[in-house]
This record gives C-alpha cells, sequence and structure tokens, in this order.
C-alpha cells in the first residue's frame, strides 16, 4: 500500500447508515466516535445529501470574493445560532485552520502577541495551532514552532489570572478538553477566564471544534455555560463529514483581523452541507438528545463498570472511560469482538462521540460491550 500518512486500522469501512458503518465484508459496527464526532447527524442524513446533490447541479465552487447564495446563508445562520454578541464568521476548511485564523486575528486586533493556552490543551496540527497543543509528541518534530506561547494548568483560575496581562493577545481553551482526556471545567472556571481576558484587553477564544454543533447539551457549549467568548472555532461537525471550520468572532476582531484569507473559504457545497447540518441540528432539537442520552450513558456506565475503571465522565455525548493504559487494548476488543468503534483520548481514555441521534438501544449496546471488555 502507497499511503502513509496514517496508522490504518484493519477494518476497511465501505459505507454508512445512520449510527452504523459497514466494512467491505458486510459486517455492522455501531459507530461510537462519529469518525472524531465528525457526523453529529449520523452516516448518510437525507437532509444533508439532498443540500450536496442540489449544490452539485448548479455550481462546485466559486471563490470567497464572489457572494454566493449558499454561503451566505451558512453565514446567517451562524451568525443567528451563536452566543450575543458574536455574528461574524470566517469559513476555512478544518479545525486547525479555524484555530490558525483565531491566533492570528487576536494577535491583528490586539497588538500583542502573547499567547496563553492549556496544559493537555489540543488545538491543532498547523504551524500555529500547534505551538498552543501541549503534548510534545505531536510538536517536536517541528521545532522551533511560533514564539511567546504560555502554557497554564486547565481548570485552574488562579494560575490563569497570573498568566494574563497587558501583554497577552488572547487565552484559547477547549471548554471539555477532548485529546486530553475528556476533562470538563469547574463550575465558575469559564466565567473567571472571561474576566480575567476582558480586564486585560485579551481575546477570550473557546476551541469548539469538538464541543460544538451540540454535542454537550448545546449548540455550542459556550451557551450551556453561559460565558461569551470573542472568537469560537468550530469544525469537525459542522459539515456532517465533509471538511469545513469557521471562525466565530465579536465585531471588535472582524474589524481588525488583518489579511488572512483562504482559497477554498465556503465554496457552495460545502457550505450548503453546512447549512443542512446546521439547521437539522436546530429544527431536530439534536442537542436535547445528546443530552438526555448523555445523562442515559453516563448512568449506566458507572452502574455497569463503575467500579471496574478509574473514572467515567464527560458532557452530553462526549463522554470518556479512564481505564488506565490500556485504552488501546480495550479498543481492539471493542471492534474486533463486540463491532463497537470508539477512540482513544491519551493511553487512558476511551473516548465516546457517537452520532447525537442515537437512542437507548444504542447506549446500551455499548455499556454491554464495555462491561465485558473491562470487566
Amino acid at each position: 500500500m502507497s499511503g502513509f500518512v496514517f496508522n490504518e486500522k484493519p477494518i476497511q469501512i465501505e459505507r454508512g447508515d445512520g449510527a452504523y458503518v459497514y466494512d467491505d465484508s458486510g459486517t455492522e459496527y455501531l459507530d461510537m466516535g462519529a469518525s472524531y464526532a465528525c457526523v453529529p447527524l449520523g452516516h448518510g442524513h437525507p437532509a444533508v445529501q439532498d443540500a450536496v446533490s442540489e449544490q452539485l447541479e448548479q455550481i462546485t465552487y466559486v471563490q470567497a470574493s464572489y457572494p454566493n447564495a449558499e454561503r451566505t446563508a451558512l453565514y446567517d445562520l451562524l451568525a443567528d445560532t451563536a452566543p450575543d454578541p458574536i455574528d461574524k464568521t470566517w469559513l476555512c476548511n478544518s479545525g486547525t485552520e479555524a484555530n490558525e485564523a483565531a491566533l492570528k486575528f487576536a494577535r491583528s486586533a490586539t497588538g500583542n502577541s502573547k499567547i496563553v493556552a492549556t496544559m493537555q490543551g489540543f488545538h491543532g496540527r498547523t504551524m500555529g495551532a500547534l505551538a498552543t497543543t501541549w503534548k510534545n509528541k505531536y510538536k517536536k518534530p517541528y521545532e522551533p514552532l511560533i514564539g511567546d506561547v504560555e502554557f497554564v494548568p486547565y481548570d485552574d483560575s488562579e494560575a490563569l489570572d497570573e498568566a494574563v496581562d497587558e501583554d497577552t493577545a488572547a487565552f484559547i481553551v477547549e471548554p471539555v478538553q477532548g485529546e486530553g482526556g475528556i476533562n470538563p471545567t469547574s463550575d465558575g472556571y469559564l466565567e473567571a477566564a472571561r474576566e480575567i481576558t476582558e480586564d486585560a484587553g485579551a481575546a477570550l477564544i473557546f476551541d469548539e471544534v469538538q464541543t460544538g454543533m451540540g454535542r454537550t447539551g448545546a449548540l455550542w457549549n459556550s451557551q450551556r455555560a453561559a460565558v461569551a467568548p470573542d472568537m469560537i472555532t468550530a469544525a469537525k461537525g459542522l459539515g456532517n463529514g465533509l471538511p469545513i471550520g469557521a471562525t466565530l468572532c465579536r465585531d471588535w476582531i472582524a474589524e481588525d483581523y488583518g489579511s488572512h484569507a483562504s482559497t477554498f473559504s465556503g465554496g457552495p457545497v460545502i457550505s450548503a452541507a453546512a447549512g443542512a447540518t446546521v439547521s437539522t441540528i436546530v429544527e431536530d432539537s439534536v442537542p436535547g438528545n445528546a443530552a438526555a442520552m448523555g445523562d442515559y450513558l453516563l448512568t449506566e456506565l458507572e452502574a455497569a463498570i463503575g467500579d471496574e475503571v478509574r473514572d467515567i465522565r464527560g458532557e452530553g455525548l462526549m463522554i470518556g472511560v479512564e481505564v488506565g493504559r490500556g485504552a488501546n487494548a480495550a479498543l481492539k476488543k471493542l471492534a474486533l469482538n463486540h463491532q463497537v468503534l470508539a477512540l482513544p483520548a491519551g493511553r487512558t481514555v476511551v473516548r465516546l462521540l457517537p452520532p447525537l441521534t442515537i437512542d437507548e438501544s444504542h447506549a446500551d449496546a455499548v455499556v454491554e460491550a464495555m462491561a465485558e471488555v473491562v470487566g
């Protein structure tokens, strides 16, 4: 095989339907990773497929300097659904690009260079976003990265207050850490971050690449926390499987964003997919289902395996089961023995990021499989 970019798994996925995917022999797998949270509506959702098909019949691509109805509609939709007073959107192709843009916007708008980020945080693999990512295994081969980045312990308001000063351009934070192990913040931390950055004149960036699109029980986790940052970055579930990212901004950021640009910013087909995805999530109250199913899954997992694992934690349908250093072995057994696909979060945590449309029968299947794997 000529490819080398990914360490491929021994399952060749050929098609998907709702919460399930099928390999080349027809074996059915329950996709409790939603391909890294990228299909919140499940595989092959008709609203998204229809929107893409209709747009393909009109025009595949036109650069963002030319107005296009699908792109304009997506701008308006994201502005309507974002927490006030965020109402400007920059479109791109991925989460790392969304974070890269946010960091550049913060430096341009504030005139400062210092970026504060958190230990165990993950913000992407481009040179700027990578500089704000914690783990050395992602960064070491590519150093030197951009400078003037300071890391603080996650969920520590006092440490954040000490780090953010008059030279700070931005504090970037995941409201729930994903790659870092599914770590929610404690009550009051995001509110403190808002106050600290505002006092210093720095931008507050919520990386909602994984928490956005309803995953934690609200369309945006910032709404769940009742905190309005200066920027929200989104990707993964935004296009229900098609590649798109977005940086949502307050006016003071958008007014002085510099000269950032992207050839493929908000192409018509991708915008149609994202518009259908966001509209369906809102109209079908998908975040409410994520909240209810998340509570159910957490409760059932705790009852079935709470005594067998170190911890079970999360918000909505962003759940981590800390099993110790056997996470990869547990994932292999789930896939090969129980036809359940899940994800790692480091070496110790099994990460569950299913489609937000799952029901109790799907949750029960996962609980049963997890009980056999870790029991």
